[in-house]
């Protein structure tokens, strides 16, 4: 897919239909970039290897976000599809990318916070951060070893740790909802019968084949960024030639649980909210078809490498940041079933 000299900067976007991806789409889009994309459909489908070549060769900028949402229950199937549709997408944009005559200057591909450990008493950046095991970690650092495999020196490549996501996407969707419904109380960890959904998995799998709790009282750590920063972050990232490697897509604001809902009652106009024990928690999550994990794990990200380029964030406090969100949004009770 030759440009001609006058044409706008080509942009790629691989799983382009998510909330993110919709939101970077419209960015691009008003930068003036040509957005091709890559999905189930699209410019190109992921069954069309010659055509993701023909997109890739000549492209300014590639973005991966494709890879199963993982607001669903760690079913077997569910564990295998959220490992292969991330690892298999990467590994076919790297072949492209590998084989291009002109490849992309910059390749950024999603990733996620939950890559550290469970964590409460210090925050993890991109240097000193402690990678964590299990099922959600080996899925991260899977993604990340084919992501970073192999030389492209040609192209610059950026992965994006992000934390989730506030807007109108299932997470803030989900939270929005247990506020509005009284149920915006904190989140407690606390013990329930071993099961095995967060055994590790991958090539190497990591951690214990059976799941354990800590004793957080509903203090575990919250890393979350605004959308807006999403995108605001990439524009900065693409347009900075000297910044590669991992990248926190974290608010520098990080909360904990009982803050998190604490917030949420207040947009949602609830004066109270029941608490959640995890013991009421697993049940629940398994009739939502959902798991615990989203609301009971400590993230504690740091954005070190944004903050120390110079990066400014929209929203560096969680209140204004769901503030923005509310006023764009009404919670309803049906997004708890489709988040």
């Amino acid at each position: 897919m030759t440009a001609s000299p006058d044409a706008p900067p080509r942009v790629v976007i691989a799983g382009a239909s998510g909330f993110v991806g919709r939101a970077l789409t419209a960015a691009f889009r008003e930068d003036g970039y040509d957005v091709v994309t890559i999905g189930r459909t699209g410019t190109a489908t992921w069954g069309d290897p010659a055509g993701i070549a023909r997109l890739v060769d000549g492209a300014d900028v590639l973005v991966n976000l494709a890879g199963k949402i993982v607001s669903c229950r760690y079913t077997d199937a569910n564990r295998d599809e959220i490992l292969r549709s991330r690892v298999d997408t990467t590994r076919a944009l790297h072949r492209a990318v590998q084989d291009a005559a002109r490849p992309p200057r910059v390749w950024m591909n999603a990733s996620t916070a939950t890559i550290y450990r469970h964590e409460t008493e210090r925050g993890n950046d991109e240097v000193d951060g402690v990678i964590g095991d299990g099922f959600s970690v080996d899925v991260a650092t899977s993604w990340e070893r084919a992501f970073f495999d192999g030389d492209l020196p040609a192209t610059r490549r950026v992965a994006l740790r992000m934390a989730i996501v506030l807007g109108d996407g299932p997470a803030t969707r989900m939270l929005l909802a247990l506020g509005t419904l009284g149920l915006g109380g904190p989140q407690i960890d606390s013990w329930w019968f071993p099961h095995r959904r967060y055994r590790g998995i991958g090539t190497r799998p990591t951690g214990s084949v059976w799941s354990s709790w800590h004793r957080t009282r509903g203090r575990q750590r919250f890393s979350w960024i605004h959308i807006d920063d999403v995108v605001a972050s990439v524009r900065f990232l693409r347009d900075r030639d000297d910044i590669a490697g991992p990248v926190n897509l974290a608010a520098p604001g990080v909360s904990d649980n009982r803050t998190l809902m604490r917030e949420v009652r207040r947009v949602a106009g609830m004066l109270v909210g029941l608490p959640a024990f995890r013991w009421m928690l697993d049940p629940a999550m398994a009739i939502l078809r959902n798991e615990p994990e989203l609301v009971l794990k400590s993230r504690w990200a740091v954005p070190a490498v944004l903050t120390g380029a110079g990066f400014t964030f929209a929203y560096d406090e969680l209140g204004p940041a769901l503030d923005a969100v509310a006023s764009v949004r009404r919670p309803r009770a049906r997004d708890l079933f489709s988040a």
